[in-house]
C-alpha cells in the first residue's frame, strides 16, 4: 500500500507538470499574440495611409499616424469617419473627458467618483466588477490595456502595480480642472 506522502508527492508532481505545460503554452500564445498585433498594426497603418491619400483634399490635410493599433479606428482629421472614435488624446489643462470614447469616459468617471468619495485606487479586476462585467482574464486585460493607455496619456496614474487612480489635475464634473 502506497504511503499518503507518496501519493501527495505524485499529485503534486502531476500538478506541477500541468502548470509547466500551461506556462509553455501561455508563452507560445503570448509570442503569437505579439506577432498578430504587429501585423494588425501594420495593416492599420497601411489603411490609414491609403485613406489619407484617397481623401478629398489629401494634398492639404495632415494625417496623424499613431503607433497604437487600438487607435486604428480613429477617423482622419478631414472628417471622413468610417468607424467610431477610440483615440485617447494626451490630457492637458482644461481638456474635458467628453473627448474620450465611452469606455474610457467610464473608467475616468469611476475613478473620479472614487477620488470625490475619498476612496483609493482600483485594480482592473475591481473595475470589471464595478462595471458589471464577468471578472475573467480577457475582460480584465482589456480594462488594463485601456487603463495603461490612460496612464500613458496623462489621465490616470498608477500609484502601485496594477492599481489606478485619477491623475492630479484631472478632476471636476467635465474631466478638466
Amino acid at each position: 500500500m502506497p504511503s499518503v506522502v507518496g501519493l501527495l508527492e505524485q499529485h503534486e508532481l502531476a500538478a506541477r507538470r500541468r502548470v509547466d505545460g500551461l506556462r509553455e503554452e501561455a508563452d507560445r500564445i503570448q509570442a503569437e499574440l505579439a506577432a498578430a498585433e504587429q501585423e494588425w498594426q501594420e495593416w492599420a497603418v497601411a489603411r490609414r495611409r491609403v485613406d489619407a491619400v484617397l481623401a478629398p483634399g489629401a494634398g492639404t490635410a495632415v494625417t496623424e499616424v499613431t503607433s497604437d493599433p487600438l487607435d486604428a479606428d480613429v477617423p482622419s482629421p478631414s472628417g471622413d469617419a468610417v468607424k467610431p472614435r477610440s483615440q485617447v488624446p494626451v490630457w492637458c489643462e482644461g481638456l474635458d473627458r467628453s473627448v474620450l470614447s465611452v469606455d474610457y469616459q467610464r473608467i475616468v468617471q469611476t475613478l473620479a467618483d472614487r477620488v470625490r468619495l475619498g476612496q483609493g485606487p482600483l485594480t482592473c479586476q475591481e473595475m470589471a466588477a464595478v462595471f458589471g462585467m464577468d471578472v475573467v482574464p480577457a475582460r480584465v486585460e482589456a480594462l488594463r490595456s485601456k487603463a495603461k493607455r490612460l496612464v500613458a496619456r496623462g489621465w490616470l496614474t498608477e500609484p502601485g502595480p496594477g492599481r489606478f487612480t485619477l491623475a492630479a489635475g484631472v478632476a471636476g464634473p467635465g474631466g478638466g480642472s
